[in-house]
C-alpha cells in the first residue's frame, strides 16, 4: 500500500500503471484524493461541487473490470477535476454563475462522455470565473479560489479551480477551457501544465458557450506526458459539434514520450516582451530559450506586428459573441427566475433575473458586445476586429514558414494578489496579452513551468505555440524542455511548492 502523502503526488501515468498492475486499487486512489480535498479545499476553494458517491462508483467499476481481466485504458482509475462549464448528467453545472445555481443537466457534454468511457474518475466540478470571463477566478459568484503557492494570490482564470486542484494535489488531472488563455494562464501562475488544443480539436458540445469562435476545451496536468494522455482521451471528431475537425488526432502521446528539440527552429516574437513584463519572468524565459539552444534548437527572431492589436480585437470579438450566446439565459427555459409573482411581464422577469443572476464582469461584456454589434457600429467595431484577426492569422502563417514552434512567456507577471486588479479591468485583461493571439488564429499552445521568479518565488510559465493540427509539436518540445529543466533545476511543484 502506497502512503497517501506519496500517492497524491504520483503522476497520472504512474497511478494508471499501478492500478493496472494491481499495486493500487482505483477506490484507494479515489479515497486518497477525496481525503485530500476534505483536508485542504476549505482553504483553496478549488471545487464548487464534490461528487463523492459518483466518483467512488466509477472507481469501483474500474476495479471490477480489472478483476474480470479486462484491459484497462491508459488513464483508467485516475481521478480528475472537471471545470464547471461542462454539462454532467445528474451533477450540478453552474458555470460559476448565480443564474445557473442548482441547475442539474439532463445530459453529458462530449468531453464528459469521453472521460467516463475512458474510465477516468470525475471527482467533481471546479470553480471558475463566471461564464469563463476573467483572468483570476475572482469573478465566480461563489467566491475566489486561492493559489496553493500563496493563498492570498490568484490561481489564474478563468480556470483557476482546475489549476489550483492540480497544484494542491487534490487531483492529478483536470480539464479547463481556453477562450483567450484560460487554460494556459492558470497553468503558468500555479506551476502546472495546460494545453489549448487546435480550435475544433476537442468537441464543444455540452460546454456552455462564452465566445463560440474562440472557446476550446483542453487538458491540465502536472506533467507533459499526463497532459498528452488526457488530450488523447478527450480529442477527436464529434458530429454533435459543427466546428469539430474531422481528422485524426495528432500523435500527442508518442510525441510526449519522445521529446526532442534537436534540429527544430524555435521562434521568439519581439512583441512578447518589453514594458509591463516582470524582470523575473523574462529572466526565466531567457533561460528556457538558452536551454533549448543547448538541446540543439535553432533560435529565430520573429516580428509579428499585428500581435500588438490582439488585445483590442479580442475584447470586441469575445464580448460580441458572449452577448449573442448569453441571450438564452432569459428566465423562461432553465436556471434562475426572479420576480415571477404574476404581476410582471415576461420582459420584466427576464430583466430582473439577469440583474440578479449575472455578475459585474458578465454584464460589462454583454453591454460592450451588444454595443459593438448594434446598428451603425457593427462595421466600425466588430467588422474591424475580424479584419485584425485575419492579420494576426497571417502573421502566424508567415512565422510558421520560418519556424516549427514559437515560444514566449505565458503571462507578463507571476500571480498577483487577490483583489489587486478587481477595479481595473484593463490591468486584468493585460494578463492574457501573450495568450490571446493564439485563440484568434485557432492555433495550438501549451504552458509549462520554467522555474520560479527570483523576486517573489512564484511560478513562471513558458508558452509554446504550434500551427493548427500540429499539436504533437507542443508535446515533443514540452517534454524535452521539461526533462532538461527537471534534470538541471528540479521540478518546482514537487520540490518547492509550499505545504498547505
Amino acid at each position: 500500500m502506497t502512503d497517501m502523502a506519496d500517492l497524491i503526488k504520483l503522476s497520472a501515468a504512474e497511478i494508471a500503471d499501478k492500478i493496472a498492475a494491481g499495486e493500487l486499487t482505483a477506490v484507494e486512489v479515489t479515497e486518497a484524493h477525496l481525503a485530500r480535498i476534505e483536508a485542504v479545499d476549505e482553504k483553496v476553494h478549488a471545487f464548487l461541487h464534490i461528487d463523492r458517491e459518483g466518483a467512488l462508483a466509477q472507481a469501483r467499476a474500474v476495479d471490477e473490470k480489472r478483476a474480470r481481466g479486462e484491459k484497462l485504458g491508459p488513464l483508467a482509475g485516475v481521478p480528475l477535476a472537471l471545470k464547471d462549464i461542462f454539462t454532467t448528467e445528474g451533477v450540478p453545472t453552474t458555470v460559476g454563475s448565480k443564474i445557473l445555481e442548482g441547475w442539474i443537466p439532463p445530459y453529458d457534454a462530449t468531453v464528459t462522455k469521453k472521460l467516463k468511457a475512458a474510465d477516468v474518475v470525475i471527482l467533481g466540478k471546479t470553480n471558475m470565473d463566471e461564464f469563463a470571463m476573467g483572468s483570476s477566478t475572482e469573478n465566480s459568484a461563489y467566491g475566489p479560489t486561492g493559489n496553493p503557492w500563496d493563498l492570498t494570490k490568484i490561481p489564474g482564470g478563468s480556470g483557476g479551480g482546475s489549476s489550483a486542484a492540480l497544484a494542491s494535489f487534490e487531483a492529478p488531472l483536470a480539464i479547463g477551457t481556453d477562450t483567450g488563455g484560460s487554460i494556459r494562464q492558470p497553468a503558468a501562475v500555479t506551476g502546472t501544465v495546460g494545453v489549448k488544443p487546435t480550435y475544433g480539436g476537442v468537441s464543444r458540445y455540452g460546454m456552455v458557450a462564452f465566445s463560440s469562435s474562440l472557446d476550446q476545451g483542453g487538458p491540465c496536468a502536472r506533467t507533459v506526458l499526463d497532459a498528452a494522455l488526457l488530450h488523447e482521451v478527450i480529442a477527436g471528431h464529434d458530429p454533435m459539434d459543427s466546428t469539430s475537425i474531422d481528422a485524426p488526432v495528432p500523435p500527442v502521446v508518442e510525441a510526449a514520450r519522445n521529446g526532442s528539440v534537436e534540429g527544430m527552429r524555435v521562434g521568439v516574437v519581439k512583441q512578447f516582451r518589453g514594458e509591463g513584463y516582470q524582470a523575473g519572468v523574462l529572466q526565466r524565459f531567457d533561460e528556457s530559450v538558452a536551454l533549448m539552444k543547448e538541446l540543439g534548437a535553432e533560435i529565430v527572431e520573429l516580428d509579428c506586428p499585428s500581435f500588438d492589436l490582439a488585445l483590442a480585437a479580442y475584447y470586441l470579438i469575445a464580448p460580441s459573441e458572449c452577448s449573442s450566446n448569453l441571450a438564452r439565459f432569459d428566465a423562461m427555459r432553465y436556471g434562475l427566475r426572479v420576480g415571477d409573482d404574476g404581476t410582471k411581464s415576461a420582459e420584466d422577469v427576464t430583466a430582473l433575473t439577469r440583474e440578479a443572476g449575472f455578475g459585474p464582469e458578465v454584464k460589462r461584456r454583454i453591454m460592450l458586445g451588444t454595443y459593438a454589434l448594434s446598428s451603425g457600429y457593427y462595421d466600425a467595431y466588430y467588422g474591424s476586429a475580424q479584419k485584425v484577426r485575419t492579420l494576426i492569422t497571417r502573421d502566424f502563417e508567415k512565422a510558421f514558414e520560418q519556424v516549427d514552434v514559437i515560444v514566449s512567456p505565458t503571462t507578463p507577471t507571476t500571480a498577483f494578489p487577490i483583489g489587486e486588479r478587481a477595479d481595473d479591468p484593463m490591468a486584468m485583461y493585460l494578463a492574457d496579452v501573450c495568450t490571446l493571439p493564439v485563440n484568434l488564429a485557432g492555433n495550438a499552445a501549451m504552458s509549462l513551468p520554467c522555474g520560479l521568479a527570483p523576486e517573489d518565488g512564484l511560478p513562471v510559465g513558458l508558452q509554446i505555440v504550434a500551427p493548427a493540427m500540429k499539436d504533437d509539436r507542443l508535446y515533443k518540445v514540452g517534454a524535452a524542455v521539461e526533462a532538461a529543466f527537471t534534470a538541471k533545476w528540479g521540478h518546482p511543484l514537487l520540490e518547492e511548492a509550499p505545504s498547505l
